[in-house]
């Protein structure tokens, strides 16, 4: 079996639309040939018949997944439907290296693969992980995680793609390919109903219109309560609600023409994400004082939390596209033009308590809209040589707008944070008074930061791969793409938060920094006076006074001295500790005088593998090829110049109150692996081993820290790892997988990170070994039914969950800080994932299938991700898993 030229020009898959050809392991075990013979949509074991073949639909003709030299895995839609893998997130649960994380809202969605990924609900942070569907591009993830529609496959291909997919492949590819309507009638209805009252509905059917012209239409209803109540009102949270259309028109000739339009729509109304406290702090207690509740942080997976804000996450998305394929001789000429829009409105809570502190944080209210066009030219010729070449287009305009408004409680749970941090000093009705503010004006409700961002993205890629056999078994692929990438960003940023824009060290507050510095002295010099560890009380100074008329009089001409020197002093600042409480500081917008808005990012990625077939059933190769992702920009309120561009706006004088250095925008990522693998392919079994090296320098991490995220470039991150997976039939109706992974992630540099220096420590949240375990058995009964038997069983090591926790730093008085205790320890902060799912089905002759099925059957329970509670000291919190899901199905075929 050899790499052959037709089967490498197929690798354009995700970008060109065509179906990846991709070698690997099928995580149904058997890897069934993917063609759809009796036009139900499904291509499973019962359409494809027995054998390790699948059909690569660009090339028209069967090739197998092992002649392909690319680290990639396979889901089939065999795999897909009797595991009840419903989306994205669900996919995991069969590929060890690919890592789902569903953050803030069901749209701040995050892949990883090996490692590299990128977190966040920013909306200008792209993805690492390019996702396509049908060829089409998904540049957010919030346009990529509704019901999968009727698929052929999914693939995941690990590592950098960008030679053939372009920008932000850095890290990896996700391709989930449909099934193209069918020249002979079919479809498939399905009901599925478990427990939280989930009701899943999905109905298909295609067929031809005419000799030339087939269409098919889709549709499925996916509704669920909530796993999660809300102890303030009963209320069900993380539930499920969504539904989708899709539409599909395929025209062919059949001689050298080949036209595929599709058209989609989906809804997403949920009420998402449910956040548990996990660590208490003196914070806690306040929010008590004032009527606030909190979860109980030794049961953070009981199911009950507190939230004052009815959550909802509303997301539509549709797109039109179409695929032209027009064969020249040997030659094949393809165009995929598409659209796609998607609109979001959310709201969240972000103190994740029932006080009403914040009247939540519409954090999502955006439209996105997306072309792209992409033509290439693949030769399939039977000479030495093959080529693929071509040309991509991107445009896309991004409008978000976020608001963070403070509530009725907000005032007096400052008021309190207040009282704390000055020892009693000083409440929120005094500060006012020393900073000459009218009585109510700090920490107002109604008062708050209203965020306003546009982007315009343009790019285009020029990319070529030859393939070169030198002998029948030895190929040297050689490939390039050059990728242009611009963006240009407005900003139209507003806190109307009194308090965030006071300049504490502004020269017209002396006085009342002299008078603070004034009466902290004295007290101080009574209580050593008295002999006292601490300052003295009102009472012991007037005590003091009234019997030491001499000793108290050079006191407090001692302490009116040390005021009158340090009024102006910063690093002696009576205000000082109250800068934390400047939440929702003004924003300074771009453009600007010194900042344009604009990055200019360009790249060239390629790639160069040999390929040999050291016999009929074995092959091996080794490659090295480059990824890259362009500049990611911050558009949140949390966006500052950079430190080369603040110095000049302070010299120009342009900043704005509190306005510090932080990221505009992040570099670009620049990726590189080197790997080599060995596949092998039998009549009864297949493995298939990869061992790699992949770096990403400028790697694009986004870490919150209590009020705000701060994206910044790690200077780079590298991962060493193994994958291996295989599959093996013993009988003809048993099959048995295993994928696993090892992967050994460090930061070789990350100097700057917001939890301190990380360079040479392992990267958090990525667990060393991964693996998914399967079983499938499928016996035909005497009367030609079947009854399907399946399980798999998904493992992931015991791994840290994140770096460290920026609200346990401590602060040293002379202004240096100590990382140490930002690394906590603790089961808490750890995850370990034992993840068992099954189904069983039983399949009539006519049609009609009845399966009962469960996922997450051991009711795994563990908090994926953590985060310092907002604006609540040395709180923590973090987002529970989902539990125990079980249900039945009803199938018919037709």
């Amino acid at each position: 079996m050899r790499f052959t030229a037709t089967v490498r020009t197929a690798l354009l898959a995700g970008v060109a639309g065509i179906a990846l050809p991709s070698s690997a392991f099928a995580q149904e075990a058997d890897v069934q040939a993917v063609t759809d013979v009796d036009g139900d949509g499904i291509e499973d074991a019962a359409d494809a018949g027995t054998g390790n073949e699948i059909i690569v639909t660009a090339t028209k003709r069967e090739q197998t997944l092992q002649e392909t030299p690319v680290a990639v895995s396979v889901t089939t839609a065999e795999t897909i439907e009797r595991a009840q893998i419903r989306d994205i997130t669900d996919l995991q649960s069969v590929v060890p290296s690919l890592r789902v994380s569903q953050l803030q809202s069901s749209f701040a969605t995050s892949y990883s693969i090996r490692g590299f990924g990128t977190d966040g609900n920013n909306l200008g942070l792209e993805p690492s992980v390019a996702v396509f569907v049908d060829g089409v591009y998904r540049s957010r993830a919030i346009s990529q995680i509704s019901d999968l529609p009727n698929l052929q496959r999914v693939e995941v291909l690990r590592g950098p793609q960008s030679t053939l997919f372009g920008k932000n492949a850095s890290a990896g590819v996700i391709s989930i390919v449909s099934s193209e309507p069918s020249f002979e009638f079919g479809g498939n209805a399905e009901v599925s109903y478990g427990n939280y009252d989930a009701l899943v509905a999905r109905a298909y059917v295609t067929g031809p219109i005419s000799d030339t012209i087939a269409a098919s239409l889709a549709g499925g209803y996916n509704r669920r309560d909530g796993y999660i109540t809300n102890g303030l009102d009963g209320d069900d949270l993380n539930d499920r609600d969504r539904w989708f259309t899709r539409g599909q028109l395929l025209f062919e000739n059949d001689s050298n023409l080949k036209v595929r339009i599709i058209g989609d729509y989906d809804e997403i109304d949920e009420k998402c994400c449910a956040v548990a406290n996990l660590a208490r702090s003196a914070e806690t207690g306040a929010i008590e004082a004032i009527g606030g509740q909190v979860n109980d942080f030794r049961d953070p997976l009981g199911g009950v939390v507190f939230s004052d804000v009815v959550p909802f996450n509303r997301v539509k998305n549709w797109g039109v596209s179409g695929q032209v394929d027009y064969d020249i001789g040997d030659m094949t000429l393809t165009s995929i033009s598409a659209y796609r829009d998607t609109s979001i409105n959310a709201n969240q809570d972000v103190d994740f308590t029932s006080a009403q502190l914040a009247t939540g944080a519409n954090i999502g209210q955006a439209d996105i809209e997306t072309f792209t066009q992409e033509v290439r030219l693949a030769s399939d010729f039977d000479g030495m040589v093959n080529f693929l070449v071509g040309g991509y287009y991107f445009n896309e305009d991004l409008q978000t707008t976020d608001q963070i408004v403070y509530g009725p409680d907000f005032r007096p749970y400052a008021n309190l944070l207040i009282q704390g941090a000055s020892g009693g000093a000083l409440n929120v009705n005094s500060l006012e008074a020393l900073l000459g503010a009218a009585p109510g004006t700090f920490f107002a409700e109604g008062s708050g930061f209203f965020n306003d961002f546009q982007q315009d993205n343009e790019a285009y890629s020029f990319f070529g791969q030859f393939d070169i056999d030198l002998t029948d078994r030895l190929t040297v692929t050689l490939g390039g793409n050059y990728t242009k990438d611009k963006k240009d960003v407005v900003s139209n940023g507003v806190s109307t938060e009194a308090f965030s824009a006071v300049d504490l060290d502004a020269p017209q507050f002396a006085p009342s920094r002299n008078l603070l510095l004034f009466q902290g002295a004295l007290a101080q010099g009574v209580g050593n006076a008295l002999g006292l560890d601490r300052s003295a009380t009102a009472a012991e100074i007037g005590a003091f006074a009234a019997g030491n008329m001499a000793a108290f009089g050079a006191i407090q001409a001692g302490a009116q001295a040390f005021a009158n020197a340090n009024q102006n002093n910063p690093q002696a600042n009576p205000f000082a500790g109250l800068r934390a409480f400047q939440f929702l500081p003004p924003i300074l917008n771009i453009p600007n005088a010194v900042e344009d808005g604009k990055s200019r990012d360009d790249d060239f990625s390629y790639i160069a593998r040999v390929a040999y077939e050291v016999s009929d059933t074995v092959n091996v190769y080794a490659s090295y090829a480059t990824g890259f992702k362009a500049s990611s920009w911050n558009l949140s309120r949390d966006s500052r110049p950079l430190p080369g561009d603040f110095t000049q706006i302070v010299a120009q004088g342009l900043d704005t109150p509190n306005l510090r250095p932080g990221t505009r925008f992040a570099l670009p990522e620049e990726s590189t692996v080197y790997e080599a693998g060995i596949k092998g392919a039998w009549d009864v079994a297949a493995a298939n081993l990869t061992v790699f090296l992949q770096t990403i320098e400028n790697f694009q991490a986004n870490t919150f820290i209590g009020s705000s995220f701060v994206l910044a470039n790690a200077g780079e991150q590298e991962t060493f790892g193994i994958e291996f997976d295989g599959n093996v039939r013993p009988t003809d109706s048993l099959t048995l997988s295993l994928a696993m992974t090892y992967l050994d992630p460090k930061y070789k540099s990350f100097v700057g990170s917001p939890v301190g220096d990380l360079t040479g420590e392992r990267v958090a949240g990525v667990p060393p070994i991964s693996a998914s375990f399967g079983a499938q058995w499928d016996k035909e009964l005497p009367n030609l039914d079947r009854l399907i038997v399946r399980g798999d069983f998904a493992y992931e090591s015991d791994v840290q969950v994140v770096a460290g926790l920026t609200n346990y730093i401590v602060t040293n008085p002379d202004g240096t800080q100590d990382f140490e205790p930002a690394r906590l320890e603790g089961a808490k902060y750890r995850r370990e994932v034992n993840n068992l799912n099954a189904s069983i089905t039983y399949a009539m002759d006519m049609g009609l299938e009845f399966s009962i099925w469960g996922r997450n059957l051991l009711d795994d329970r563990y908090i994926s991700t953590i985060f310092p509670s907002v604006a609540q000291g040395r709180s923590v919190s973090g987002y529970p898993n989902q539990p125990r899901t079980y249900g039945g199905s009803v199938r018919y075929r037709f």
